[in-house]
C-alpha cells in the first residue's frame, strides 16, 4: 500500500506539473481573445457593417511593403479597442485582404495600399484616416469617433448663444429617452465632421416645439449664406430619410480646399472649379456660392466646386501667370491642365459659367488652349507663328496620395 500511495502521489505531482501546459494548449486551440483585427470577407462584411455603429477597416495587400509594416500596429490597436469597447454593436476593427477579396476592394474603390476607411452605421465616410499610424493614435481616433456627437444646451440663454457662423442641426425633445432622439444621435455620428449638432430637452426647449412633438431644425452658416432656418418635415422614425436630409444640408455644395483636405478631394476623381480669393475680401466667396447654387447645382455630380485662399495657394496662381493683385479669379483644374475663366465679374451673366464647364466636358477648353479659338473651316490655326501651345499643368494633382506612404495598385505601377 505505501508503494501504491507513493505511485499515486508521483502521478498527481506529474499531472499538476503538466496542468499549465495543458491549459496553454487549450487556449491556443480555442483561439486567443486578442486576435487582432477581424478579417472581413464578401461573406461577413454586410452583416458586420449593418450591425455595428463604427467599423474601421484596413484594406491591404500581402505583397505591399507598407501593408506589412502596418499590419502588427493595426492588430495591436484592434486589441486595445476590443478591450475598451467590448459591447456588441459598438465598434469593429477589421481588415480586408484585397487580393483575396477583390470584390470587396472594388466596392470601396481602393486605389492604393494600405487604405484605412471608416464606415459609420453602414455608410462609408468620404474622409479616409490620414493621421499618425501607431496603435495609440488609432485607439484615440476610434475613441473620438465614438464620442457623443451632440452637445446639449441647458437653457434658452444657451440656445441663443449657438454659433451662427457654423452649419448646425438642432433637435428639440421632451426628454432624452425617446426613439426619435436615438435616431437623431445615429445620424449625427455620420455628419459630425461637417455639421455641429445640438439638442435641448424639457424646459430648455419647451418653447421651441409643440408639446409632445419632437422637431429637428437646420441652421445654415449665416456668414456665407442667405438661407433661412429649415425644419425637417420627414419622419422622425425613418433613419434613411433623416440621414439623406442631413447629408444634403451638412455637406456643402461649395467647399474650401486646404493642404489638409486636398488629397481626399482629389480622390473623389472630379475636376475642380476653384475660386481663388484674397483673404482680405472674403465677401466674394458668398458671391461665388450664390451663383453656384443658383445656376450650377445640376453639375454637382460632374465637378467639385471649391474656394481657395490665394495667399496659401500662390503656386497654382503662378502657374496661371497670375498673382495676388489679380484676385479674385476662377479656374478649372482637370488634373491634367488648368484653365482660366476669362473674367470673374462674368459669373453674373446667365449661362456664362455653365458654358465654361460645358467647354471642359466637350474638350473645347483643351483644344482651344492648344490651337486657339475654334473656327468654321475646322483648320488648326497657328498661334503667334509658334504652333500649338500647352495649358498650365495641374498643380492640385501633385497633392494626391504620396508614393512614400502608399503602394499604388499593380496596374498603376
Amino acid at each position: 500500500m505505501p508503494a501504491v500511495r507513493a505511485s499515486l502521489g508521483s502521478a498527481s505531482s506529474t499531472l499538476l506539473s503538466l496542468l499549465p501546459t495543458c491549459i496553454l494548449l487549450i487556449l491556443i486551440q480555442c483561439g486567443d481573445v486578442h486576435a487582432g483585427a477581424t478579417p472581413l470577407t464578401a461573406d461577413n462584411i454586410e452583416m458586420t457593417l449593418a450591425s455595428n455603429e463604427l467599423v474601421f477597416i484596413n484594406f491591404y495587400a500581402e505583397w505591399c511593403r507598407f501593408s506589412n509594416l502596418l499590419a502588427p500596429v493595426f492588430d495591436e490597436a484592434a486589441d486595445k479597442v476590443r478591450d475598451a469597447f467590448p459591447q456588441p454593436g459598438k465598434v469593429v476593427i477589421g481588415k480586408v485582404d484585397c487580393d483575396k477579396e477583390a470584390s470587396v476592394a472594388s466596392r470601396f474603390h481602393i486605389s492604393k495600399y494600405p487604405t484605412l476607411k471608416v464606415i459609420r452605421n453602414g455608410q462609408p465616410s468620404k474622409k479616409e484616416y490620414r493621421g499618425q499610424r501607431s496603435a495609440d493614435a488609432f485607439f484615440e481616433f476610434v475613441q473620438k469617433q465614438l464620442e457623443d456627437p451632440i452637445q446639449e444646451f441647458k437653457s434658452l440663454e444657451d440656445h441663443q448663444k449657438l454659433d451662427d457662423k457654423k452649419r448646425i442641426i438642432i433637435g428639440y425633445f421632451d426628454k432624452k429617452e425617446l426613439p426619435e432622439y436615438e435616431l437623431f444621435r445615429r445620424v449625427a455620428t455620420n455628419f459630425k465632421d461637417d455639421c455641429q449638432f445640438y439638442s435641448g430637452f424639457g424646459e430648455a426647449s419647451r418653447s421651441m416645439h409643440p408639446p409632445g412633438e419632437s422637431i429637428i431644425v437646420f441652421r445654415p452658416d449665416k456668414a456665407l449664406s442667405n438661407e433661412v432656418d429649415e425644419t425637417y418635415r420627414g419622419s422622425l422614425t425613418n433613419y434613411d430619410e433623416l440621414n439623406i436630409w442631413a447629408q444634403e444640408r451638412c455637406i456643402p455644395l461649395v467647399r474650401e480646399i486646404t493642404f489638409e483636405n486636398a488629397e481626399e478631394l482629389t480622390e473623389e476623381g472630379l475636376p475642380f472649379l476653384i475660386l481663388f480669393y484674397d483673404p482680405k475680401y472674403p465677401e466674394v466667396i458668398k458671391e461665388y456660392k450664390d451663383v453656384v447654387i443658383k445656376d450650377l447645382i445640376g453639375e454637382k455630380q460632374n465637378i467639385n466646386f471649391l474656394t481657395a485662399d490665394g495667399e496659401k495657394f500662390a503656386h497654382p496662381l503662378h502657374h496661371l501667370g497670375k498673382r495676388k493683385s489679380d484676385l479674385p479669379l476662377i479656374a478649372i483644374d482637370s488634373f491634367r491642365h488648368m484653365y482660366l475663366f476669362p473674367k470673374f465679374s462674368d459669373i453674373h451673366i446667365p449661362g456664362k459659367l455653365q458654358a465654361f464647364l460645358k467647354d471642359l466636358y466637350s474638350g473645347k477648353l483643351h483644344r482651344e488652349f492648344h490651337y486657339g479659338p475654334d473656327n468654321s473651316n475646322n483648320e488648326i490655326p497657328q498661334i503667334d507663328g509658334r504652333g500649338p501651345t500647352s495649358p498650365p499643368e495641374s498643380t492640385f494633382r501633385k497633392l494626391a496620395p504620396s508614393d512614400k506612404r502608399y503602394t499604388l495598385l499593380r496596374d498603376e505601377l
